[in-house]
């Protein structure tokens, strides 16, 4: 069910954007965490998940699914995050890894070491998307959950952050590849600067099989 689907097309009350915690709740399950991701589809760099378990009915303004906030909005959600929730956690997957076992695998690489990292072990995960990560309890997936669940929307913003700040460090490193700018993603001048310097040891080998060996 998707909730804010549901909310737009009958015209009912404000999204409740703690119904799936709450339905985890009410059957005796606590706490419950959300996961999320980011950085699936860069060319270089990890992908990056977190972990967030918040106290029911946690009131955090702003919170939204991290792609519809600007990159000052999530800084400052960021540090609000950490502070409210009850638990949070981060977890990557590096390019390395990514090449060696997929990005999907990877991906739910990443999830598990976040839920891991988690300070207050959770009982349930709520995991964005429709694929659910082996992890060492139960839970369920939720399509377009960052935009219609609080934990997980709070996840996708820690992670998001979290990716961003690490590329912005090797922009530095790397001065000539604009990291700072594309985060890693396909750009064209992302692609120029490949191009014109090489492939990196943090870029995803998979993911440029059809530009050479041109590693530096």
């Amino acid at each position: 069910m998707d909730l804010a689907k549901a909310e737009k097309k009958e015209g009912t009350a404000p999204l409740d954007w703690y119904a799936w915690e709450r339905r985890a709740e009410e059957r005796g399950i606590t706490p419950v965490c959300g996961i999320d991701e980011a950085g699936r589809g860069p060319l270089a760099g990890p992908v990056c998940a977190a972990a967030v378990i918040l106290p029911l009915d946690c009131e955090i303004e702003g919170l939204n699914d991290s792609k519809k906030l600007s990159e000052k909005k999530r800084e400052a959600l960021f540090p609000v995050i950490q502070e409210k929730a009850i638990s949070w956690g981060i977890g990557w997957a590096s390019a390395e890894e990514i090449d060696t076992y997929n990005i999907l695998q990877a991906t739910f690489l990443a999830m598990q070491r976040a839920c891991e990292n988690l300070s207050v072990k959770p009982a349930w995960a709520l995991v964005d998307g429709n694929r659910m990560p082996p992890l060492q309890i139960p839970g369920e997936t939720v399509v377009k959950g960052d935009a219609q669940c609080a934990s997980i929307a709070a996840a996708s913003i820690l992670a998001k952050v979290s990716r961003d700040r690490l590329l912005r460090e090797w922009d530095e490193l790397y001065p000539a590849y604009g990291f700072s700018k594309h985060k890693g993603y396909g750009t064209k001048a992302h692609y120029e600067a490949i191009a014109k310097y090489g492939i990196l040891p943090i870029h995803r080998k998979s993911f440029l099989k059809n530009l050479g060996d041109k590693n530096r």
